[in-house]
């Protein structure tokens, strides 16, 4: 089992699911399907259990999911073993999302391959909330995620910038748009009861806002959407769809930034912490050790 392979297989391991897997790894569903089928086809026997509903690791699945992960950390050792002293190498799995790669890690991967050529930055994408279990689970050295409330102990978070949450509105003239200003002119108050929200599935804001909502009273959001992702949700407030909260940062990256609006609260929701997150563990480790020193240079002094 090659490389590639492995992490194919150590993704829907994950996931439990091969339209999940092929956004992260940036393949086609089919890709992943091959992959796993092969590899079935390879030790004769099923790895995943699969029905309408779910899909779950057979016996011989854990047994090569386990094997796989002690592959990929035997290879990673042997990068480092083999290197010069003079130049450190060897591999970094990066996570984060699609506006965290170009508005907070690009100046810290720009700095990181000038100082460290011999080290490899595997960069995969995909909705933020998703960060702290990939490291948790082996799948990432690092991503760029929220700080949660309370964080594991097991977890070091490197702290780099910060970003208000907002309520993002269309700029277009749509019906959801008329709405706001047709409550407000009535009672000088929206009745968001009846406003559509478009929603993070998971995730730190998904705490917040459930904590929003309870104190506006609202038992029962009225609910467009479950997204995975701001990015989906400032695009889908864009088109007109509903209201939706989001990262500053995220509102203001990107084509959709002309689409959306915050609309002013009385009372100011939190700022959002971003940062690395790793294993502690995980920065004995030089080439991760390293990429976190390089982050803490290029952002002093966030909070």
């Amino acid at each position: 089992m090659d490389a590639r392979s492995q992490r194919v297989f150590l993704s829907v391991c994950s996931t439990l699911n091969f339209t999940r897997s092929a956004e992260a790894l940036h393949l086609s569903v089919s890709a992943v399907s091959r992959t796993i089928q092969r590899l079935e086809e390879e030790l004769g026997r099923p790895l995943l259990e699969r029905d309408r509903r779910s899909m779950r690791l057979t016996v011989a699945g854990r047994a090569l999911r386990d094997h796989a992960q002690r592959s990929l950390a035997d290879w990673q050792a042997l990068r480092r073993e083999l290197s010069s002293e003079s130049e450190l190498a060897g591999e970094v799995s990066l996570f984060c999302s699609v506006t965290a790669s170009y508005s907070v890690l690009s100046p810290v991967l720009e700095r990181f391959r000038d100082a460290y050529p011999g080290v490899d930055i595997m960069l995969h994408t995909g909705d933020q909330a998703d960060g702290l279990a990939r490291v948790r689970e082996g799948r990432d050295d690092v991503a760029v995620t929220l700080r949660p409330e309370r964080l594991p102990s097991r977890l070091d978070f490197l702290a780099l910038a910060r970003s208000p949450l907002c309520l993002c509105i269309p700029t277009a003239d749509c019906a959801v748009r008329r709405q706001l200003a047709v409550e407000a002119a009535r009672s000088g108050a929206v009745d968001w009861a009846s406003v559509p929200f478009i929603v993070p599935e998971r995730g730190v804001t998904k705490v917040l806002i459930e904590r929003w909502f309870e104190v506006q009273g609202i038992r029962r959001p009225r609910l467009y959407a479950q997204v995975a992702g701001h990015e989906a949700i400032v695009a889908m407030v864009a088109l007109g769809l509903g209201v939706g909260f989001a990262p500053e940062i995220v509102m203001k990256s990107g084509g959709l930034a002309s689409g959306v609006e915050a609309l002013p609260l009385k009372e100011p929701l939190p700022e959002l912490l971003i940062g690395l997150v790793s294993l502690a563990s995980r920065l004995a480790d030089p080439p991760v050790q390293a990429l976190r020193d390089v982050a803490a240079r290029t952002y002093p002094g966030p909070i």
